[in-house]
């Protein structure tokens, strides 16, 4: 059996996540990887106080933002096709003087309206909608910013009936290929599908605040540690925070907070926000549409590279054709059965000696 290898984990943004890819590292041989507990309690606690505050109900949101950012907003509703869904909203407005065509997760600051928008988390008729302001803005040749704060799109019955799957490919695959500038924010919890659905952009901004990963730590924490009270360790062991996903390539700007964080001052954090965005959406309408789809997809189709790091392997032997396979497969039936020779040997009385021999080749 070879030796087993440690593989440390990727550079991170955050101060003190050194500290994590010391005490995180996965053992990898034969069997499965079997992640280690983080022992540093402070950067636990430091990492899962951004996870809280990504998730805080006073942030503001895609609406509140806008507000703060925007000006002649126009919310458009409806998939065409089912309904209104209150977890996304989507329609026009000015953000410095451009006219851009807005997509975002809408949660609320109340019991009751975060109820009516379903917490943030849309159902297929919210990507669908999604879709046909993304085609929309394609027509006029208006630039996209989307806002993310989601933990995820809602599983639920209805949700599955209606192909929430389906919808949410379709909306990564017209992303994907749109031909006008995208620009997307995540500005509390971006998670798994349901965020990356409007998500695919030319340019990723984040909160610094913000979270985004492809599942929530206590679902990564019922999954490889069989406990969702190891969330905290599974926080850490994701790099979910801003500053770690920019580190990694995933996002390209990191907005800095005021004070405590952006609920403190949501207009602080929307003159921020908006000083970036305005000038990211400068630098990105001047680029041909061609250039930008091609750029899109190769900044997403290199995004997870590796190199595989470990002992040297023997070659694997030349494998036979189908036919040596089934030959081989035959000759160890046939020795099961008490085959010799051409003739079948039974072991039971009255077995019949004159069947005819089986076909040596197939």
């Amino acid at each position: 059996m070879p030796e087993p290898v440690t593989v440390s984990q990727p550079p991170s943004a955050d101060p003190g996540t050194e500290n994590a890819a010391a005490s995180d590292d996965l053992t990898v041989a034969d069997g499965p990887r079997i992640p280690q507990l983080i022992d540093d309690e402070t950067l636990r606690e430091a990492v899962w106080a951004r996870v809280q505050l990504a998730r805080d109900v006073k942030r503001p949101h895609t609406l509140e933002l806008l507000s703060l950012i925007a000006d002649d907003v126009v919310e458009l509703h409806g998939d065409r096709l089912f309904r209104d869904d209150p977890a996304l909203v989507g329609g026009f407005c000015r953000i410095g003087g451009r006219r851009v065509v807005f997509v975002g997760h809408q949660k609320g600051a109340e019991t009751d309206e975060n109820i009516r928008r379903n917490f943030g988390m849309p159902h297929p008729e919210g990507y669908r909608k999604a879709m046909r302001l993304f085609a929309l803005a394609e027509r006029l040749q208006l630039p996209v910013v989307t806002f993310v704060d989601t933990p995820g799109a809602f599983p639920g019955p209805a949700s599955e009936e209606r192909g929430v799957a389906e919808a949410i490919a379709r909306s990564i695959a017209t992303m994907s290929r749109l031909r006008t500038p995208i620009v997307t924010v995540i500005t509390g919890e971006g998670g798994s599908g349901g965020a990356l659905a409007i998500a695919v952009a030319d340019v990723v901004i984040a909160l610094e605040n913000a979270i985004y990963s492809v599942i929530s730590p206590e679902g990564c924490a019922s999954i490889l540690w069989r406990s969702s009270g190891a969330s905290q360790q599974a926080a850490v062991a994701m790099r979910l925070t801003a500053g770690e996903q920019a580190a990694l390539g995933v996002i390209d700007l990191v907005v800095p907070e005021p004070g405590e964080g952006a609920h403190t001052d949501p207009a602080e954090t929307a003159g921020r926000l908006r000083q970036a965005l305005v000038g990211e959406l400068d630098l990105l309408v001047a680029r041909d549409p061609g250039e930008l789809v091609e750029s899109r997809y190769s900044r997403f189709r290199e995004m997870g590279s590796y190199a595989t790091v470990g002992p040297e392997t023997t070659a694997r032997a030349e494998r036979h054709g189908i036919g040596g396979r089934l030959r081989e497969l035959l000759q160890d039936g046939r020795a099961a059965l008490g085959w010799t020779g051409h003739g079948r040997q039974r072991s039971q009385p009255g077995g019949d000696m004159d069947d005819p021999p089986l076909r040596e080749e197939i």
